[in-house]
Parts: structure tokens; sequence; C-alpha cells
């Protein structure tokens, strides 16, 4: 679920203007689902996918030890490519219905409000 679910995320967030950089990008024993970039703005991107709402939205399981594991492995990419100046975490989260209709919901910026 999770490959079908981030190779949606690229096909939308591509349809959506950003460019990808790398997909499962790995440093140590973090990961990044997406790192992109959308005009002069570095997104690291987790994707949640869920095929049905029995466990909640998707977007709800990203718990604190998730960000901060996404903000470790953001550092770690920063200090390879400390060009970015403005950076950003975000989520992702798809949900495929019955007859495999697709939401996708959006959450910027999710350092802000951590």
């Amino acid at each position: 679920m999770g490959t079908e679910g981030e190779a949606l995320a690229v096909k939308w967030l591509t349809e959506k203007g950003f460019s990808m950089l790398h997909v499962n990008w790995r440093y140590s024993y973090y990961e990044i689902d997406i790192i992109a970039s959308l005009k002069d703005v570095l997104h690291f991107i987790e994707v949640k996918t869920r095929t049905n709402k029995k466990f909640g939205e998707p977007e709800a399981r990203v718990d604190q030890k998730k960000i901060i594991n996404l903000l470790k492995a953001g550092a770690a990419y920063h200090y390879q490519h400390p060009a970015w100046k403005r950076i950003q975490y975000d989520v992702l989260s798809v949900s495929i219905q019955p007859g495999n209709m697709v939401d996708y919901f959006f959450i910027e910026d999710i350092y802000a409000g951590f």
C-alpha cells in the first residue's frame, strides 16, 4: 500500500508543479518519503496511505515520533545540501476509496505547529 500511495503522491505533487528530487531517501535508519521542490522551497514530505477509515484518517498516523524522525532526516539532508534557504515539512494523506477514487489532503509546514 505504501508504494502505491507514494506513486500516487508523486503523480499528484508533479501535477501541482513540484519537482521530484528523491523518493524514499534514506539516512541511517531514517527515511523521507518524498523530497521535492516548488519554486525556491525544499519540501520534505511524509506520505500516509489508507484504503479505509477503520483506524481514522491517514494523516492521523503521523505521530510525534514520526515527526521527530522526519526532522532528523531533514536536518541530515540539509547538511548535505546546504544551498537550500527555505525548507518545509509536509504531510500528504492519500485515501484510496472504493472504485479507485483517490482523495488527497496536503498539510503544509507541519513543523510550524509542532
